[in-house]
């Protein structure tokens, strides 16, 4: 079994968030067990739960052999964001898995950097993200004491959870958040 991942710049550590877990699993791409598997969402035709290894989705082998993709990437894209970013985020990067549609973040020109799901005790020290959080949750129409409620209830194991980013060039912190 292999240890050296792939890196990947738009997710740092897919071990750390739960993306890329160990496993003797064949890959579906390559026909390797090299130790690790992708376990987030894929957008394929093919059924390839738990079947991809992060090796086959850093060089493009899964995408490009099942046409799929492992985030929704064309939701909130910036005009100023290039292809190349959109397809690398959604075909060569592990995507990860939320209550609702899962989507990635954009800032400063770029894709933000995937840190994982959080919850206010995580968020504390992030007042960007937190202030991202608020003003997503204003377009409910709640009450300041409900938009509070709601901040504080995140919970990074539970819901509703944050998913937590950071730009890749000036350091900001974002988040968005779901639940079922």
């Amino acid at each position: 079994m292999s240890d050296a991942l792939p890196e990947f710049a738009y997710h740092p550590d897919p071990v750390a968030t739960g993306s890329v877990v160990r496993s003797d699993a064949e890959c579906m791409a390559c026909g390797r067990a090299r130790g690790w598997i992708y376990r987030g969402p894929v957008y394929a035709v093919a059924e390839l739960d738990d079947a991809l290894c992060p090796w086959c989705i850093a060089d493009g082998t899964a995408a490009a052999r099942f046409d799929a993709e492992f985030t929704d990437v064309g939701a909130g894209v910036h005009d100023d964001v290039p292809a190349e970013v959109v397809e690398t985020i959604g075909c060569r990067t592990p995507g990860f898995t939320g209550w609702q549609q899962e989507h990635w973040l954009y800032h400063c020109g770029d894709g933000a950097a995937f840190l994982g799901p959080a919850g206010w005790e995580e968020l504390q020290a992030h007042p960007d993200a937190l202030a991202a959080l608020r003003i997503e949750a204003a377009e409910y129409g709640w009450s300041t004491g409900e938009l509070e409620r709601y901040v504080r209830s995140l919970d990074r194991e539970g819901e509703p959870t944050a998913y937590f980013f950071r730009c890749r060039h000036c350091g900001t912190a974002l988040a968005y958040s779901d639940f079922s």
